[in-house]
């Protein structure tokens, strides 16, 4: 079963997506035969490299409020974040295009280590106030899990991969998904949202009756 899942690298509840699938996942009878494919998506892409002042800011300005409002906002994802054993620390984020490092998972997934680089570069972006749009950065989170750092560099660049991670994107826009996350099942399901991981593996085991029910009657 082909689960493909469209994401952003800065979007908070994509990675709280990420860990609640993870749990289901687990609780998952038919876990082995599930085959896990993250897309690219940008929240925003005419992000600059860096965004000026801080993601409180940015998150109030975006939705017609101030600094304060923006703030109460992360500081209720930083809640929700805990409660699936993440550790959010948003004060200190340095937002950016993440363009480049959707690249990097692409790169990433043809050595096998797409999920691992998506972890990784999540957990730099919100735990660890790392800068993921910055080239250097995204060399070194590169090596730490176990990608070349010579062929990470060459393909920052240049521009390989560019064309898979719009590719995403159009894919996205074809199937109509204008929130992330959203849960792609053999192109003819689709769960939006961080969902908790009960409703995820209820999703699982449904579709998967259905699947094996279709594939049964063809």
């Amino acid at each position: 079963m082909n689960v493909e899942i469209w994401s952003d690298l800065v979007c908070p509840f994509c990675y709280i997506g990420k860990r609640n699938f993870e749990h289901a996942l687990e609780r998952f009878e038919h876990r082995d035969g599930v085959e896990v494919t993250w897309r690219s998506f940008q929240l925003d892409p005419s992000l600059p490299p860096r965004v000026d002042g801080d993601l409180h800011e940015y998150l109030g300005r975006k939705y017609g409020g101030d600094r304060a409002s923006g703030k109460a906002m992360n500081d209720r994802v930083t809640a929700t974040a805990a409660a699936a054993g993440l550790d959010y620390s948003l004060d200190a984020a340095v937002l950016g295009n993440t363009f480049d490092a959707h690249r990097l998972t692409h790169l990433a997934a043809r050595h096998g280590l797409q999920d691992a680089a998506e972890e990784r570069l999540m957990r730099a972006y919100f735990t660890e106030s790392e800068h993921i749009a910055d080239a250097e950065t995204l060399v070194r989170l590169a090596g730490e899990i176990g990608l070349e750092a010579d062929e990470a560099r060459a393909m920052l660049d240049g521009g390989d991969y560019a064309d898979a991670v719009r590719s995403d994107m159009q894919t996205a826009f074809e199937l109509a998904i204008t929130a992330v996350p959203t849960f792609v099942v053999e192109r003819r399901y689709a769960i939006s949202g961080a969902q908790p991981p009960e409703l995820l593996l209820r999703a699982l085991e449904q579709i998967w009756a259905q699947e094996q029910a279709r594939d049964a009657a063809a």
